[in-house]
């Protein structure tokens, strides 16, 4: 590795942050193991696609402050899941587009991240950004993934006609509570 040069796996983000870095590349998606366990198989054994992904550290000044450590992340991906309306693959479009700033210590980030809108994470002396990034395609990713429109219709059940249902006795709901007035157990 080049001086100047970040290591995505191992990148200190103070000091990427301070010299106002990028980084971009891809993985493909098989590298990001909690992605890739819920991936469906394919007949023909095609690899998982890859995410593309950016990142941009910046330090922004606060009024009589230390500044802060931002890092702006984004990533794009094709993520293949199963369908839970017809059961068949689906590639659900995942956009990333994250700041997340960086703070001294866990309790100032719990504290922060409660009150602001922004995402508010401790400042790790080495951070994984090929885990960051599983973790926000993770997130981003539906919690019931589907097609818009499934590609095969659904099969339907049929509804059993009138004359196919047994013939059922009609209930007055008040009758029980009539048998509880006058003292018997409703059957």
């Amino acid at each position: 590795m080049k001086p100047g040069e970040h290591d995505p796996r191992r990148l200190d983000v103070a000091a990427f942050a301070a010299q106002g870095a990028e980084l971009s590349g891809r993985w493909p998606l098989s590298e990001l193991a909690r992605v890739a366990e819920d991936a469906p198989a394919t007949d023909d054994g095609a690899p998982l696609p890859d995410v593309h992904w950016s990142a941009h550290g910046e330090r922004r000044p606060v009024k009589g402050g230390e500044p802060q450590v931002w890092l702006h992340l984004q990533a794009q991906a094709q993520v293949p899941r199963e369908c839970q309306r017809c059961l068949a693959p689906v590639a659900i479009p995942v956009e990333v587009d994250q700041w997340l700033r960086f703070v001294g210590d866990e309790q100032l980030a719990a504290q922060l991240d409660a009150d602001s809108d922004d995402d508010v994470l401790a400042l790790p002396r080495w951070l994984d950004l090929q885990e960051l990034v599983e973790d926000e395609v993770l997130l981003a990713l539906p919690l019931v993934p589907s097609h818009d429109q499934c590609p095969d219709p659904l099969p339907m059940v049929a509804e059993p006609s009138a004359e196919e249902l047994p013939p059922q006795e009609k209930v007055n709901p008040f009758a029980a509570l009539a048998q509880l007035k006058r003292g018997n157990k409703p059957e």
